[in-house]
């Protein structure tokens, strides 16, 4: 459906302005009401079926490194450092180098199967290397990194988010849910990850109620 890309376009904005911009909590009602607004009117309003431009090549937006870190990092203990190998693919990731990064995460793995991060952390890498795009070996990565605990809500929401890249909302909506229902009570992530799932079903329904 032609309003999918615009929730998903929305859906990043309120994300990246709660992590990137640091937007405090108190201002993701305010940013969430606004960026409802807009979607609401485009959809009354705007004209998604129309073709663009002939030749008009899709730009891919920076994707910032440090951003993906600080994300990641939400469903890990703070108080702990992540292995050496981890700290080391960290660094490539904040230059954009996600190829080599992935690497780094690889000999995190090899030293240790069960690290969890290491698994989410070559996840991300390998989307991003592939430019947004959710490649087998990532879907492996995130898919091992929740079989190693199913109550870290990490794989199912990175694995979102590639789906939700993909214009796949509904997978985006299914993971995000489970990952809610298996988290435990007391996780440091649940609300967070709430908001963001009320997010993204508040536009849905003013998208789908528009139609």
């Amino acid at each position: 459906m032609s309003w999918l890309p615009i929730i998903a376009i929305a859906v990043l904005s309120f994300l990246a302005a709660i992590l990137l911009l640091r937007v405090r909590k108190g201002g993701w009602t305010l940013l969430g009401a606004t960026l409802l607004f807009g979607l609401t009117g485009y959809a009354l309003q705007g004209s998604p079926d129309q073709p663009s431009s002939p030749g008009q090549a899709e730009q891919q937006q920076a994707v910032d490194g440090e951003l993906l870190i600080e994300a990641r990092r939400e469903f890990f203990d703070t108080s702990q450092f992540p292995s050496r190998w981890i700290v080391t693919g960290d660094s490539y990731m904040r230059r954009g180098d996600f190829d080599a990064a992935a690497g780094f995460y690889r000999n995190a793995i090899e030293e240790a199967p069960g690290d969890i991060e290491a698994w989410l952390g070559l996840g991300i890498a390998l989307v991003e290397h592939a430019e947004g795009n959710l490649t087998p070996a990532a879907l492996h990565a995130f898919e091992r990194a929740q079989e190693l605990d199913e109550t870290n809500g990490g794989p199912r929401y990175f694995l979102g988010l590639s789906w939700l890249r993909a214009r796949e909302i509904d997978r985006t909506l299914e993971l995000w849910r489970e990952a809610l229902a298996a988290a435990p009570d007391d996780a440091p992530w649940r609300e967070s990850l709430a908001l963001r799932l009320g997010a993204l079903e508040t536009m849905l329904e003013a998208a789908q109620a528009s139609e």
